[in-house]
């Protein structure tokens, strides 16, 4: 809260006019009147005066360990939309300017007019865009220090961006160490320097590692869903979710394997001893393709494991061990095509 509210709020607790007010304190009803409207402020010789006065202690007048609202940083917020309508660029950044120096630890006030005024330059028509780089450039370190993770993960985000327009990549780079590993944005953002500096099999490579997770973690969310339906008793979703598997594995050429193994369970449920047979010799019969995936265009920078001969021959003997399973499968101990097919080596 600011010197000029905390003195208009204070002064109405105590019922206090402001001609009653500057009675007391020697001075005008005008001088108040512009100290609360934030047009001036009192002389250094009156604050301890005024909190004696107004019956709260320095701290208090002078906001020293009381941060803004998120109310109060929205209200300035507005301020700089209306003054960046109505006057100039220059004038509305200088007024911010001012505002900061009042709360120079508020972290979200601090970005929050970083990015107004670092977006504004570039889409008003500002001639001498460069000259304000180094002022909100600070600003974007300064919310750096946030306790907030969010904001200083959005405040390197920003340096990230700010360094690339200015085509100085090395700074934009440094930047990306505030991301924790595990975030993709910051694999997403080393690629796109990779790129712009002409490091194009980084880029490729750093986007196919990017592609291959979306689709681990898309797969295991649609799998979730799935299982949800299921709880829920609906079946006609749970086959949605199931054809939404298959499209996924299709569209990021995982093969043909990944395609047919997502809707085993399903017909299982379903007792669909037809369609239950012929994925499970589809899956046996795309079993050696299991790794294709590693040849597809998505990921020819990609380097993946090799997948050894021993490790699909587990997996065969696994997944027959799983389809002689009579507790799951015995209803299908009459159909020569599941026996025939769970007797094999």
């Amino acid at each position: 809260m600011s010197l000029g509210k905390v003195i208009r709020k204070y002064r109405k607790i105590r019922n206090l006019t402001q001609e009653e007010m500057a009675g007391r304190l020697g001075v005008t009803a005008s001088a108040v009147n512009k100290w609360e409207n934030e047009n001036s402020y009192p002389d250094i010789t009156l604050i301890v005066p005024i909190a004696r006065l107004l019956e709260i202690s320095l701290d208090t007048l002078l906001s020293f360990h009381e941060d803004l609202t998120r109310e109060e940083i929205n209200e300035i917020v507005r301020e700089v939309d209306v003054k960046l309508k109505e006057e100039s660029y220059d004038t509305a950044f200088q007024w911010a300017k001012k505002k900061l120096e009042q709360y120079p630890n508020c972290k979200p006030l601090i970005l929050n007019i970083a990015v107004i005024f670092d977006a504004q330059r570039i889409v008003q028509d500002v001639s001498n865009k460069t000259d304000y780089d180094e002022y909100i450039g600070s600003l974007y370190i300064r919310a750096l220090d946030s306790e907030d993770e969010t904001i200083r993960i959005r405040a390197a985000d920003l340096l990230v961006g700010f360094y690339m327009r200015k085509k100085q990549y090395q700074q934009a780079e440094k930047y990306l160490e505030y991301f924790s590993i595990q975030n993709p944005e910051r694999k997403r953002k080393q690629a796109q320097i990779y790129a712009e500096t002409g490091r194009i099999k980084e880029a490729y490579k750093a986007y196919e590692e990017l592609l291959f997770s979306d689709y681990r973690r898309a797969s295991m969310e649609l799998h979730g869903m799935y299982m949800l339906a299921l709880q829920d008793s609906d079946r006609e979703k749970a086959h949605r979710f199931v054809e939404k598997q298959k499209e996924l594995a299709r569209c990021f050429e995982m093969g043909k394997y990944y395609e047919i193994s997502s809707e085993l369970d399903l017909l299982t449920i379903e007792k669909d001893a037809d369609s239950i047979v012929i994925c499970m010799e589809e899956m046996l019969s795309n079993i050696e393709h299991i790794g294709d995936f590693r040849k597809a265009l998505l990921y020819e920078h990609t380097d993946f494991k090799e997948i050894r001969e021993d490790f699909i021959a587990k997996i065969k003997e696994n997944l027959l061990k799983c389809f002689r399973d009579k507790e799951k499968y015995g209803f299908l101990k009459n159909d020569e095509r599941w026996q025939r097919l769970v007797e094999q080596e």
